[in-house]
């Protein structure tokens, strides 16, 4: 049976089998449907009913015994309602059913009819029976007391001695090599374990990309950026973070396929990263025209040489060069470049020239100065003309382009600040020459759909205590947004912004000023617990509240509830008692705990929540049999992250993946 995604699909399956699903698709608060088939399949497996396949009934006999079972166990609660999983149901695990009048699992939920493969388990998680087909049988196999069995099994793994730890680990490297996809796995995990010696961490990139994120020795760089495999050679120039102008002009002169030294070329521009000036020099002579435009990115350009790019035969180079030569040309240069044959060139050098001289109507009409440049009209000097003409009859976006513009006349200002349009208007709004009566006069509402960038000219006076303060005031919210920003403000703006309408402000203030108060820390902590910028704050900001914080320990809010285990004064038993939290949020921060045992880590293992298993994986305290489990199966990657990982395994690990690579290579 092929794999389902759910949908219509999996509700005609389930109709064909006489079950009717119930409520949506979620995750079940019981054992993970992965782990409750291991009853079922594992070679230690007992069947509580052999049914053979050759008996003239079997469906029917399969349907009945099952349903026997099922009902003996207590599968189906008050109301009907049970828990599915079989090959086929997608990827979300359990299904919430309930049976049909007429219903045939045995002859619907297999590989064919007769031949059935599902496991049902009741709401509560503490029953299961299952069905898998042998060779010449079908088993159904039924387990009670599921919770009691896996707390035993979660105990009797963390009461792992020293010995049996030892003992563990000699496993991993028993028996035939581990298969590629899991020597992968551990270059991967290896790569981001803290606990991976340095020397250890240059013989991974071979396996892994992620390896190559951090900063690794100049000669560990100098032989990746050698590598005959070019997905190497290309990978490491855009990861690696401290590549030096020279081994980029060994890597660029040393490349001599012409595509991949264009690749290349726009890697180095891309990361704006210096480049040696004889490479530079190198590359604007290439023979081909894409590298020598890429050249006319480059940092360490020669001035010289961006005026030579500047007159290159090929437009597209010209296209380029025009800019970064600009400041350098004298005055015949850029008369060639504003009548280039070229329009682009055309137009490009055309916004270059009118940064410091009016641009009549005339110019703007016959130049395509806004398709060269997209800021064209927001950053040139316009004449008056063309200015008041754009402003009273241009475009939309040509409006809204003007409206940014510094250099534009007051009154033209004001006459985009009464533009029927929003966006022009809030365009206008945003500027900083007006008055703080003037802004207030133009209205504008937060479109919680629509993400602001923050103004420039708010944040170059972060540093101005008074200005501080008059902005602070302002009626604008992307202003007050802006000085939220800063890291440090007077008292009296935190205490102002502190108690914002704009919860963005406070927000803001939360993640970038040192100054934040700990009553608004605490108070943004209900609603938001970090971004991809600042993912530690508010909670990981000095004045976070770190004390008092056990009063939270029975808080209705999961939120509120993990903070507890932030107080001193907590415990491993209340580590212990929230590793059992019925909120996946608050089970997750116990699995973080350096207090927790290393039975619940075992527990938390069989998580329902995957983020929560994790976690656990991830924890120093897992037990190495379960490790080991981990990384000769589906969670590699992860346990190879584990840094409670001992250093004579991590360098046995790193000798496998080394050795598959060879083997691989051979």
């Amino acid at each position: 049976m092929g794999i389902m995604r759910g949908g219509a699909e999996l509700v005609e399956l389930l109709g064909r089998a006489g079950l009717e699903m119930v409520g949506e698709r979620r995750v079940e608060e019981v054992l993970p449907a992965p782990f409750a088939w291991r009853y079922v399949t594992a070679w230690q497996a007992e069947p509580s009913v052999t049914v053979a396949s050759d008996r003239p009934d079997l469906v029917g006999d399969l349907n009945a015994e099952w349903h026997r079972l099922a009902s003996d166990a207590g599968i189906f609660g008050a109301d009907g309602v049970f828990l599915v999983d079989f090959p086929g149901s997608g990827t979300d695990g359990w299904v919430r059913v309930r049976l049909c009048d007429r219903w045939d699992l045995a002859g619907v939920l297999g590989e064919r009819s007769g031949q059935p493969e599902f496991v049902t388990m009741s709401l509560d998680g503490d029953v299961l029976v299952g069905a898998t087909t042998e060779e010449y049988a079908v088993w159904l196999v039924a387990v009670d007391r599921v919770r009691q069995r896996r707390e035993e099994a979660a105990r009797m793994a963390g009461l792992e001695s020293p010995e049996e730890r030892e003992a563990a680990w000699e496993t991993l490297f028993r028996g035939p090599r581990c298969p590629q996809r899991v020597l992968d796995a551990w270059a991967s995990g290896l790569s981001l374990n803290p606990a991976t010696p340095a020397q250890l961490r240059p013989l991974l990139p071979a396996r892994t990309s992620y390896a190559l994120y951090g900063a690794l020795p100049a000669e560990a760089v100098d032989a990746l950026l050698a590598d005959p495999d070019w997905e190497v050679r290309s990978r490491a120039a855009a990861a690696q973070p401290d590549i030096t102008p020279g081994q980029w002009a060994r890597v660029l002169l040393a490349e001599q396929d012409e595509r991949q030294r264009w690749l290349l070329a726009m890697t180095a521009a891309e990361r704006q990263a210096r480049v040696a000036e004889d490479a530079c020099r190198a590359l604007a002579a290439d023979p081909s025209a894409r590298v020598r435009s890429e050249a006319a990115r480059l940092r360490g350009l020669p001035a010289s040489v961006a005026v030579q790019l500047a007159a290159d035969p090929a437009d597209g180079v010209r296209a380029v060069a025009c800019r970064t030569a600009w400041p350098h040309l004298d005055a015949a240069g850029r008369e060639a470049l504003l009548a280039d044959s070229h329009a682009i060139v055309r137009a490009r050098s055309r916004v270059l020239y009118h940064q410091d001289r009016p641009m009549p109507r005339a110019v703007f009409d016959a130049e395509d100065v806004e398709g060269a440049d997209g800021r064209a009209l927001e950053t040139c000097l316009l004449e008056r003309d063309l200015a008041e003409h754009l402003a009273r009859h241009g475009e939309r976006a040509q409006r809204r382009s003007l409206a940014a513009n510094p250099r534009l006349d007051p009154d033209l200002v004001a006459l985009l600040a009464e533009d029927h349009d929003d966006g022009v208007r809030f365009e206008v709004s945003k500027r900083p020459d007006l008055t703080e009566e003037q802004r207030s006069g133009i209205p504008v509402e937060p479109d919680p759909g629509t993400r602001h960038f923050e103004l420039d000219w708010v944040k170059a006076l972060h540093h101005d205590e008074d200005a501080m303060r008059r902005l602070a005031a302002s009626s604008h919210f992307l202003v007050r947004r802006g000085v939220a920003r800063a890291r440090h403000l007077p008292p009296d703006v935190v205490e102002r912004l502190a108690r914002d309408e704009d919860r963005i402000v406070q927000l803001f203030l939360a993640e970038s000023c040192d100054d934040a108060p700990a009553d608004l820390l605490l108070r943004v902590w209900r609603w938001w617990d970090g971004s991809l910028s600042t993912p530690d704050r508010p909670r990981g900001h000095p004045n976070f509240p770190r004390h008092d914080l056990l009063r939270y320990a029975d808080d209705p809010s999961p939120r509120m509830r993990r903070l507890a285990l932030d107080d001193p004064e907590s415990t491993p038993e209340l580590v212990e008692r929230l590793s059992r939290d019925m909120s996946e949020e608050v089970r997750y921060r116990a699995a973080t705990d350096p207090r927790l045992s290393a039975t619940a880590a075992a527990r938390l293992l069989e998580d329902p929540h995957e983020h929560v298993r994790q976690a656990a994986a991830l924890h120093p305290r897992m037990p190495a049999r379960l490790l080991v489990g981990l990384l000769r199966g589906g969670g590699a990657e992860t346990a190879a992250r584990n840094p409670g990982l001992p250093v004579d395994v991590v360098r046995r690990m790193v000798d496998a993946v080394v050795a598959g690579a060879v083997a691989g290579a051979g």
